[in-house]
Order: structure tokens, then sequence, then C-alpha cells
């Protein structure tokens, strides 16, 4: 077990004389050599700072992969779970919410909670309401937004059943595009905004939109558009990638 986790060198000293991390891994490994079919693991990175939680998921993920052995692993925080997990149980007061891999999670949540759980930004939500219009699905929302389902979302029997009701709608940060391109080629899809702030965060930058009394938040490649506090600027709402609820169950009615 020492040396599966790397800390043979560390088999002489005393629990104050090592790190965070390191105390992490005798903790592991004391649990290794009782060779168990299943290891429980309970929020174990929750007491370490930033770079250490980064550098022990990667950890635990060798180590899961090198002994072969189911793990359960509790934690509030989803970027371990959608990094760490092949499958993933979302609860809520005690209850499951739903079972799937990270990925499957990320694009088909069951309901509005797992889809505000999980991904980083979280994804925006607003009510809204659809309309049928000349055979096209349209979300209204806001002071006056409106934008075009397109028609393998917008057509679904399960979708026209809310046309004229009140709903919820959730878009991911990363389904709201600025760029001039996106605006061309979507014109049914834009709305107006202003600039609240802007993040900078290398490749990407977070802007944080309104219009209205609506908040957006949407990331864009860095360069891609060039605003600052108080611009106004034409964002396109990505209708492809738009999650529908139902106002009262908050269930979702499509992906």
């Amino acid at each position: 077990a020492a040396a599966i986790l790397e800390i043979e060198h560390l088999l002489d000293r005393k629990p104050a004389a090592l790190s965070g991390g390191q105390r992490q891994r005798v903790a592991l490994g004391r649990a290794i050599v009782r060779n168990p079919k299943v290891f429980l693991l309970d929020e174990p990175l929750s007491n370490l700072d930033a770079k250490l939680r980064t550098a022990m998921r990667s950890e635990l993920a060798k180590l899961h992969l090198k002994l072969a052995t189911t793990f359960i692993y509790v934690t509030h925080d989803q970027t371990e779970a959608m990094t760490m997990g092949t499958r993933i149980v979302v609860m809520k007061d005690g209850f499951i919410q739903q079972i799937a891999a990270p990925q499957y999670l990320y694009e088909n949540p069951a309901n509005l909670f797992v889809a505000t759980f999980i991904g980083t930004p979280q994804m925006n939500t607003c009510e809204g309401e659809l309309s049928d219009e000349h055979g096209v699905t349209y979300l209204n929302f806001g002071d006056g937004c409106k934008v075009a389902l397109p028609e393998n979302k917008g057509r679904k029997p399960e979708v026209l059943a809310y046309a004229g009701k009140k709903i919820i709608f959730g878009i991911r940060p990363n389904d709201i595009q600025a760029d001039q391109a996106s605006i061309a080629q979507f014109p049914d899809r834009v709305i107006e905004t202003e600039v609240d702030m802007t993040e900078l965060l290398g490749a990407d930058t977070n802007l944080y939109l309104s219009t209205g009394e609506i908040q957006l938040t949407a990331v864009v490649a860095t360069g891609t558009v060039n605003c600052k506090m108080g611009d106004k600027i034409k964002v396109v709402i990505d209708t492809r990638k738009l999650h529908l609820f139902d106002y009262d169950t908050e269930k979702t009615i499509t992906n």
C-alpha cells in the first residue's frame, strides 16, 4: 500500500510531521491494506487547499484505476463529481434526483435542481412562455425578448403541449455566443443585453449581462467580443442547447 501511494519515505514519521496531502495518503493506505471490495470516501478533500485538492483528485483517479475497485465518493463539490466519477448519484433532501454518467448528467438533467447543480458557471435559468406562431415555436421572456427554437426541439409534442404556458428555461453560459458570425447566422435567436461586468480568465472571458431585470452569464472565447461595463451588445441564445422545465414541478420537458 505504501508503494502504491508513494509514501514509503514517510513511514517513520509521526502524524504531526505530515502535510495535509500526506495524511490523506496515509488514511487511504490504512484502508487499502484491508483489501476491501468497496471504498467509502466521505468528502476526503474538503479540508485541503485548492491547489492540493486538484493534485489529490488526480491521485485518487489514478488509484481508482490501479486498484480496479469500486469507490463510493461523497462530495458537495460538483467539480470533484464530474472529474472523478464514472456514475454520479445526485441527491437532494435525502432523495435521489438522477443517476447517470457525468456527461449525460450535464447534457440531460432530469430536473431544475440537477441542471443548476452541475456545471460551472451555473446554468442561467429564467421564467418564460412558449408560443406557437406559424409553425415555429418561440420562447418569450423578459422585456420583449423572443428567440426561435429549432424545429427538432420546438415541434416536439411534449414542447407544443406547453404553448401559451409559463415555463422555466435554462441555458448554459457556454451556449450564449457574442461573436458577429453567430449573430449573422442566427438572427432569430438574438437578444439585446447590457454588460454589467467582464472577467478575463485567460482563454475565456465571463460576461455578466442583463436585459431588463434578467441577468445572464456568458462564457466566450477571449477576443471574440470587445466590450466593457455599460456597453450594449447583442448575443445569441443557442436554442439548440436550451433546457425547458415545467414551472410547477421543475421536471425537465426537454433538453
